[in-house]
């Protein structure tokens, strides 16, 4: 049976919170949080704006109310910390974050039971012309951010300790390369390149 657009969405997004989390899987508090690019971007960082961005998408953008809106990221706390939600504080740990992240998970699943597609709400920090939007634009706009997100992650934890992939079940990548190998090769193309 073919899934509607709504339900492959929604799918979509449950795998890509799992994958998000398993990028996290069986590392510690300084691994998830330690700075891997010279912008800062880190796994716990990447988990947490995640969920802060879909708390407000799924909520506050459509009407809906989160339990608990101290947890989510304001406007006041953006003035003071522009990153304020691409890091873990001192006072947060990595399991409460990744709590938040599978609360809002669920959060946003439930969105798809109580909301029809073309459900309306709207986007205050949009420019007023894109402001007004659907259900099912947000949960598509969401869903390309997430997926972003995920690559991000991918490659972070790839540079931790090699492992890869898109899911624990199946990684998408081929068992039988030699991948010291490959690189090389990659490296001769390259060089090729500079003298041409």
């Amino acid at each position: 049976m073919i899934e509607s657009g709504h339900d492959y969405v929604r799918g979509a997004l449950a795998r890509g919170h799992e994958a998000l989390w398993w990028k996290c899987a069986g590392l510690d508090e300084a691994e998830l949080r330690r700075p891997r690019t010279a912008t800062g971007t880190n796994l716990l960082g990447l988990v947490k704006h995640v969920a802060l961005i879909e708390g407000g998408y799924f909520g506050a953008v459509l009407g809906r109310d989160w339990p608990t809106p101290e947890e989510l990221i304001t406007e006041a706390d953006w003035d003071v910390d522009p990153q304020a939600d691409w890091y873990a504080r001192a006072d947060e740990s990595a399991a409460s974050i990744l709590d938040l992240s599978h609360r809002v998970a669920e959060f946003v699943d439930a969105a798809f039971e109580e909301l029809e597609p073309d459900a309306p709400g709207e986007v205050p920090w949009w420019p007023p012309e894109r402001r007004s939007v659907t259900f099912e634009e947000i949960a598509l706009h969401v869903l390309v951010d997430l997926t972003r997100h995920v690559g991000h992650a991918d490659i972070l934890r790839e540079d931790i300790d090699g492992a890869v992939g898109l899911r624990a079940s199946n990684t998408n990548i081929p068992d039988d390369v030699d991948w010291d190998a490959y690189r090389e090769k990659l490296e001769h193309l390259a060089e090729g390149a500079e003298r041409t």
